[in-house]
Formats: C-alpha cells, structure tokens, sequence
C-alpha cells in the first residue's frame, strides 16, 4: 500500500463519495460504479483523487449493488482513504444521499474548521490538484461552499450556476427548473463541492421535495447558504476532467482520455511506445527504464515489466511478472513470471502460474506450478 498522502495545513477534510445511482444507461447487469477503466473500477478512481487531501475519513454512499460495490471498494482502495460504508436504501436525490453520508462521521457536527468533499461515483477523471485547489480556495476565502464548475457551449443536461454581480454564486439551478434564460448560460455545476461542515448539516435538514423531480437536491443547500448572507465561491475546472459517465459511449471516451494520459506519463518516465494509440497500460501496471513497447502490447492488472525489456508486437500480459531484459513477442501471458533475459514466443500462450525460465522460439518453455 502507499503512504497516506500529507495532508494539506490546517484542514481537517472528509469526504463523501455518491455511488448509489443505477446507472441505467449502462445497460448492464454490473453495479454502474465498478464499470473498469483503464484496469480500475470508475468509483475507486474517484477515490483515488482524494490523494492530496488525506481525508479522514471517505463515506461511500452505495445503493443498488451495494454488496458487490461495497466488496470492491473494501478489496481495492488504498488504506489512506480510511473508507466507510453507508447505505441509501431509496433513491431520493443527492440531498438525502448526502444526509446518508454525513452519518458515516464521527466527532462534532458544527465543527467550523472542517471540509466536507462530496463527489459524484462517476467522475473517473478528476485530478488530485483540481480538488487540492478547490479546497485550498474554500479554506483560503473562508467560503461557506465552494462549488467546482465548468464551462461548455452545450450544457444540455447540468445545473446552471447563477451568480451575483459581485461574481459569488447565487444558486444553482437545474436543467428542468430552469428558465430560458437561465438555460443560455454556459457554467455548470459539476457536483463536486466542498462545505464548512457545521453549515452543511443544518442545510440539509431544512431540504425539500419541492421540484419538479420531487427529490431532495443537494444544490439547493447552495442558495439557501447564499440568501443567508455565507459567502459561496467557485472554482473553474475543465469539462474533461468533470463530465460524468452516464453510458458506455462515455465510458469509452473516458477510457481514451485516461490511457492517452497513462502513456503520456510513462513516455515521459523512460519508456518508448512506437504507437502510443496502440498500446494499452492499466493504471496499476508498474514499468521500469528503456522498455520498448511495440503497436498492440496490453498491459494489465498487476503487472510488472522489468528494465530494457522489450514487449510487442501484439502482446498481452495480465497480472505477470517479467525480468530485466526479456523479449515477449506476439504472446499472451495470465499470472506467468518471466524470467531475466527470457525471449518468449512468437505465437507462445503461457497457462496461469507459468515460470518462463529460458529462450523460446515458436512456443513457451515454461514450468507450471503446483496448482
């Protein structure tokens, strides 16, 4: 496991991660928060961009597949996280689901020192520094909220934030609330805000249905705040890091955004892809120096690749393990470990728990384990 990331002076941060939604759109039996991407379930992404906040703790809302959700999340976040289970039992808008969240708290709820973080399930690519600025923004201007926004010639869909003249957000209205000409404007709300905890409580609990979805809406903490006379900030993010995923169109194109950066990051660290468009590396591979990937390698799980390799054309590794200088050609390999300086394939398939332990030509030649 990593070390718990340091946390950020003078904050005491928690979190709130909404992952209970159905996610219909997906068209799929799997609970929409553990769709993969790029080797990693959507919802521990989202947890993983907590990194540089050091929450103490991070309340998971879950919901439907809550057993399986919960199972996921337990097995693979990182301890740092310090995550919590709670469950919404009946999908009544994001206020209630926040309410839900709150519970997971220990300690004094009007507590004016403490950030609340809440965040969508399903916003695989925000940046650890995007949600770092946000919160050093909210405890720097003493904002009562901070709302993370983007801006978009078409935001058909999201909440439009309304401001004052003095640029301070006013509220946030929905798309089926708004009016006309609250529909031309162009900034919206993300669903990513931060709130001093001891008005966050409060707020909610003074929530109604009284909208056209008859939920209970968290962005309506936010003019009630604001009409109070609290101070509401905002800062500006980009679309691509904040768009959710609704369906597997967005799926893939998160996918592409998010490999695009992963390749970039190891060109970057010493690695060489002749096609970057062709090669594809989970998010939890580990690669060392002057590795050579040739078009159509796949990367992925646990995997680990050793210094001066060279891995491709049309290669696929899965939770493997390959020594320094070894040559994988046109290969497909599940749990193998190969060995130093080991040439494998072309055209070699290694059984799971295979050991390569020395040149091969048209096939492997492999040990299999005790299993």
């Amino acid at each position: 496991m990593l070390p718990a990331p340091r946390s950020l002076p003078h904050m005491s941060v928690s979190a709130i991660v909404l992952a209970a939604g159905e996610g219909t759109r997906m068209r799929s039996n799997r609970p929409k928060p553990l769709h993969m991407i790029c080797g990693r379930a959507m919802v521990l992404h989202v947890i993983h961009s907590l990194e540089k906040l050091a929450p103490e703790t991070t309340a998971v809302v879950v919901g439907h597949g809550a057993d399986q959700v919960t199972k996921k999340v337990t097995e693979s976040a990182p301890e740092w996280a310090n995550v919590a289970f709670v469950t919404q039992v009946e999908q009544n808008g994001t206020g209630d689901a926040t309410s839900i969240g709150m519970t997971a708290f220990d300690g004094d709820d009007y507590d004016e020192n403490a950030t609340i973080v809440i965040l969508p399930g399903d916003t695989p690519l925000l940046a650890t520094d995007t949600l770092e600025e946000l919160v050093a923004t909210h405890v720097a201007n003493q904002n009562a909220a901070t709302l993370l926004t983007s801006v978009l010639d078409d935001p058909t869909g999201y909440g439009r934030v309304v401001r004052k003249k003095d640029g301070q957000v006013a509220r946030i209205v929905e798309q089926r609330d708004a009016s006309p000409e609250e529909l031309d404007i162009k900034e919206w709300n993300t669903g990513i805000l931060c709130f001093r905890r001891d008005l966050l409580g409060p707020a909610l609990r003074n929530l109604t249905t009284d909208n056209s979805q008859g939920e209970y809406y968290l962005t309506d903490v936010i003019a009630a705040l604001a009409e109070m006379g609290h101070r509401i900030g905002a800062v500006q993010a980009s679309p691509l890091e904040t768009q959710g995923v609704n369906d597997r169109w967005q799926l893939a194109l998160a996918e592409r955004e998010l490999r695009n950066r992963t390749n970039r990051g190891w060109l970057l660290n010493g690695v060489t892809m002749l096609d970057p468009r062709q090669t594809f590396i989970d998010v939890t591979v580990k690669i060392g120096r002057d590795v050579t990937l040739y078009p159509g390698t796949m990367l992925q799980g646990a995997t680990t690749i050793g210094d001066e390799c060279e891995i491709g054309p049309d290669a696929r590794l899965v939770d493997s393990e390959v020594g320094d200088r070894a040559t994988v050609t046109h290969s497909v390999g599940t749990s193998t470990t190969i060995g130093a300086e080991a040439v494998v394939g072309p055209f070699a398939h290694l059984p799971a728990g295979s050991s390569v332990l020395s040149r091969t030509s048209t096939g492997a030649f492999y040990t299999a384990s005790a299993d």
